[in-house]
């Protein structure tokens, strides 16, 4: 299984997933060019992917949806005016060719948003962004995963000092926001195992976080992972990829 963050974060959000036998997308915020011209570059054709994967309905994660409206697209809300659409509902897995999809409710300012934990006969992938919190409840599910692309989304202390109005920092800090970097290294600590070899922190704030902060916070959490695990930080704008592919897709 291979990955490929296109973009992360409050102006779009993409990643690409690719298998032996298919590819998923999930979410399509950003511009057309901006989109279509990642895609090119990863070597990706976008009108063949196998389904895409909507987290929730904000526009940062559905602006491009037109690119894909030949596609088999799953989303935990109704899509009108979109034949190929699937409604998904949190913990009912479902497979797309070679992928089993599970997805998992999360909790954000939005009717319903789910992440997703992907994996085929071989690899786990899981993919959690824009949520306040995760239940502990589900840990048992994203555990031991070979894959994490996690939010990490502000530092409270960074984020108080920004110009941004009181109600809005209320709202990022609230349970239906998103995760700080502390919150997300205290997930990471009790779900990550020696099958775990690459995390990414994703949806970072430019305003209210840092890499260096970030990764900083990351390290001193998993200072007992450092040297099996690959901790990276997403940027807005930058094509981030990992992950193993045994074998070229024919």
């Amino acid at each position: 299984m291979k990955y490929s963050l296109l973009c992360s974060g409050s102006k779009g959000n993409c990643c690409v997933i690719e298998g032996q036998e298919g590819i998923l997308v999930i979410d399509c915020g950003s511009t057309k060019r901006y989109l279509t011209q990642s895609f090119h570059n990863i070597g990706v054709d976008y009108t063949t992917v196998n389904g895409l994967l909507l987290t929730h309905d904000h526009s940062d994660h559905i602006a491009q949806l037109k690119l894909f409206a030949n596609a088999n697209i799953y989303a935990p809300f109704e899509l009108k005016g979109l034949p190929q659409s699937y409604r998904v509902m949190p913990y009912q897995e479902f497979r797309i060719d070679e992928f089993s999809v599970l997805p998992i409710p999360l909790s954000h300012d939005t009717e319903i948003n789910v992440g997703y934990i992907i994996e085929n006969a071989t690899e786990k992938l899981v993919y959690i962004t824009d949520t306040g919190y995760i239940k502990e409840t589900d840990f048992p599910l994203i555990r031991d995963a070979d894959y994490y692309i996690v939010e990490s989304n502000h530092d409270p202390k960074i984020l108080m000092k920004t110009s941004r109005p009181y109600y809005l920092k209320q709202r990022i800090l609230s349970d239906t926001g998103h995760m700080s970097n502390q919150a997300s290294a205290e997930v990471l600590q009790q779900v990550i195992s020696a099958r775990t070899r690459e995390i990414v922190l994703a949806h970072i704030s430019e305003e209210a976080n840092r890499p260096d902060v970030v990764l900083e916070v990351m390290s001193s959490a998993l200072v007992r992972y450092l040297g099996q695990v690959s901790i990276r930080a997403a940027k807005q704008f930058e094509v981030l990829s990992g992950g193993v592919m045994d074998e070229k897709r024919e």
